[in-house]
């Protein structure tokens, strides 16, 4: 369990870095260098990354509530809500006129919807700590940068329909190896 707080602890550290100490951080960028900072950055998240999964591997759940069964269409549904959100922050589209941030917002229905499927307590700590990063990082970001500034969209809807495929596409290639990724097996 040392090992799988620890990295969420330093995955959540490294990314609120910037939005939270945003001096510090140019500071650092000034004396070392971008690349150097950004390869630091990179570095932290894959040693965060790897503390989390082999920490999650090497911890034994307990059990903490049994969630209901009902609840098991409406989470995936937020899963690849998620996913679809995660891959509109990466294009200029309709989608970041109405959510600022949906990295983060996928992210958070992402965490949201593996706590109401698991109850166990590794569960819990790693997706209440996700969802918890991701409200924290929303607010600081805003905070620091200040009034939204909506987008503008070009281009037809078909890069949203796209953009719908393709994270339709990545919630069953994820789902599909889930059990490889996490050791929790979703489909047959």
């Amino acid at each position: 369990m040392r090992m799988l707080t620890f990295g969420l602890l330093v995955w959540i550290a490294v990314h609120l870095f910037p939005s939270i100490a945003s001096s510090s951080r140019q500071q650092l960028v000034e004396r070392l260098g971008n690349i150097i900072y950004q390869s630091i950055f990179s570095l932290l998240l894959v040693a965060s990354l790897l503390l989390i999964v082999f920490g999650w591997r090497n911890t034994v759940p307990s059990h903490l509530y049994t969630p209901p069964d009902e609840l098991h269409l409406p989470a995936m549904l937020l899963v690849v809500i998620g996913f679809i959100l995660m891959v509109a922050a990466n294009f200029p589209t309709r989608i970041k006129q109405v959510i600022r941030h949906p990295q983060l917002t996928g992210v958070l229905l992402w965490a949201v919807a593996h706590l109401l499927l698991n109850g166990d307590s590794r569960s819990v700590i790693v997706f209440s700590a996700l969802g918890a990063w991701c409200v924290v990082s929303i607010l600081t970001i805003n905070r620091r940068d200040g009034a939204w500034v909506k987008p503008e969209v070009q281009g037809k809807w078909g890069r949203e329909a796209i953009i719908v495929v393709i994270g339709l596409v990545l919630s069953l290639i994820i789902g599909r190896f889930h059990y490889f990724l996490s050791g929790v097996q979703l489909m047959g």
